[in-house]
């Protein structure tokens, strides 16, 4: 007992009951976490996880809000690597694409109906928002640079997270990678043509290219 106290000690446990519950959704699906399940795949007392959620909703709650943040962190990574403003945006296509492949146990959660619900879960929101506003931001940034029209920002943002995460569904779903070998491409090749061919459409009709 003494090793499990010291091995979990100054907040670790709270993230091995997390890392846990990925564990969990990764092999048996979200119907398998419960508090008392992931105390066991923890190895600690069933009543440990109660000292840091409430109940498994609570639980829930907070690693959408992990994965909202770990999915910021990616997005303001990858919009580093690219050298214009919508190569930019394509960039962050293919980062979100990646993310949900990489990490399907938190994507799959992220976007749960139950959680979405900005005044029962105000950190997931706020996550959430956080993280689209690295989105929002590059697109207010293409406006300004004159590459995209600034009366379509807010459609162009939406359209361009609808193009992402529509790509990342199928990728998830197994659909993606399925017309990816009809068509003799990886599926993060097939990623990258999508999001960069919609990208070159949306600048040939900027307001530079038209001036």
């Amino acid at each position: 007992m003494s090793s499990t106290k010291s091995r979990y000690h100054h907040g670790a446990l709270r993230e091995e009951l997390l890392r846990a519950s990925l564990q969990l959704i990764e092999s048996e699906g979200l119907a398998a976490v419960s508090l008392r399940r992931v105390a066991r795949e923890a190895g600690v007392s069933p009543g440990a996880p109660y000292h840091h959620f409430a109940d498994r909703a609570a639980l829930m709650t907070a690693l959408s809000t992990q994965g909202f943040e770990l999915l910021r962190e990616d997005l303001l990574a990858a919009r580093e690597q690219a050298a214009t403003p919508v190569a930019r945006l394509a960039t962050l296509a293919d980062a979100y694409v990646r993310f949900a492949r990489e990490r399907p146990a938190y994507f799959r959660l992220m976007f749960r109906p139950e959680l979405s619900q900005s005044h029962k879960h105000p950190d997931t929101s706020a996550a959430g928002d956080a993280a689209f506003a690295v989105l929002a931001e590059t697109v207010a940034a293409a406006v300004e640079a004159g590459a995209l029209p600034a009366a379509e920002a807010d459609i162009l943002a939406m359209t361009w997270w609808s193009l992402a995460h529509g790509l990342a569904s199928l990728a998830l779903d197994g659909k993606l990678p399925e017309r990816a070998a009809q068509m003799g491409m990886t599926v993060p090749d097939l990623s990258d043509r999508v999001s960069r061919l919609f990208a070159d459409l949306v600048e040939s009709h900027s307001p530079q290219r038209d001036s």
